[in-house]
């Protein structure tokens, strides 16, 4: 009889790395609203807790991957994890009137709507994150870092919106390659039990 290979624990460096980034998504937003009205050192705070974040989301999945430390509460949780920060700055600096709410809208939805297509396509099984969509959340983190500036002027506003404009294209096309995969997943699924009978 062949060993059983073991199940990497839920309870895991890349996972507690996950969970700390949900932590810190309510304190970057009160700090970043309070902003508003306690001036930019408390901006400083919020964009500080955002980099913390950033890089937590930016570390977890890679050392998950190379310590065999992939579970499937990390692939569920992770990605929700970064939705709840993107969103959470987008949906602050809107509010603040930093950003136009059409931009946050529009990546908001898409986010939400590729969550759902996960729960959707899970009983045939976990869309692991592509390429496009690595690259979609490095340009969110990116793009969004640079709104947070307290700093204004022409060649920041300039760059930035620029930045943005690309990650919304990016973030739209990527939500239908999603789609594509989801679909295309439960496909095969439903093929299978066909297959096997035949065979």
């Amino acid at each position: 009889m062949g060993e059983v290979s073991a199940q990497p624990r839920a309870l895991n460096i890349p996972n507690a790395l996950t969970v700390f980034r949900v932590l810190l998504v309510p304190v970057f937003l009160y700090l970043l609203i309070a902003s508003n009205t306690h001036g930019d050192s408390w901006r400083y705070w919020a964009l500080a807790i955002y980099v913390v974040a950033s890089l937590t989301d930016l570390i977890d999945g890679d050392y998950a991957r190379r310590t065999g430390q992939i579970t499937p509460f990390g692939q569920v949780a992770d990605p929700i994890a970064d939705k709840a920060l993107i969103g959470a700055a987008l949906i602050g600096l809107s509010w603040l009137g930093d950003l136009s709410w059409w931009i946050t809208i529009i990546i908001v939805a898409r986010e939400l709507a590729v969550t759902a297509l996960r729960y959707w396509a899970r009983s045939s099984g976990v869309i692991p994150a592509s390429r496009g969509g690595k690259l979609k959340t490095v340009l969110q983190l990116f793009a969004v870092g640079f709104y947070l500036l307290p700093q204004n002027g022409a060649g920041l506003e300039t760059f930035r919106s620029t930045l943005m404009f690309i990650t919304v294209l990016v973030t739209l096309v990527t939500a239908g390659d999603y789609w594509v995969r989801a679909v295309r997943l439960r496909q095969v699924k439903a093929e299978l039990p066909a297959t096997g009978e035949s065979a």
